[in-house]
């Protein structure tokens, strides 16, 4: 059974909603959205396809050029409430 916490519709910063939009999103839905637009916009590292390049808009969500899959998660959270 799915945890009922990771369903629960939270709703993300301003600096996230600039990817995911300002709905309210379970974070599931969140971090499929950031796949979305790390794919669409090629910010998957080449060499290294665990860390994902930041731009303008996930720099102000990361708070640095790169981070792992796993450092993302954390710091996704971050911005939801």
């Amino acid at each position: 059974m799915a945890n009922p916490s990771f369903m629960k519709p939270l709703t993300p910063s301003a600096e996230l909603a600039a990817i995911v939009g300002s709905t309210p999103l379970p974070r599931t839905e969140v971090v499929k959205k950031l796949w979305v637009y790390i794919k669409a916009n090629g910010l998957q590292d080449k060499v290294n396809k665990r860390n994902i390049n930041a731009d303008d808009k996930l720099l102000k969500i990361f708070g640095k050029n790169q981070v792992t899959m796993f450092e993302m998660t954390s710091l996704v959270s971050k911005h939801l409430k």
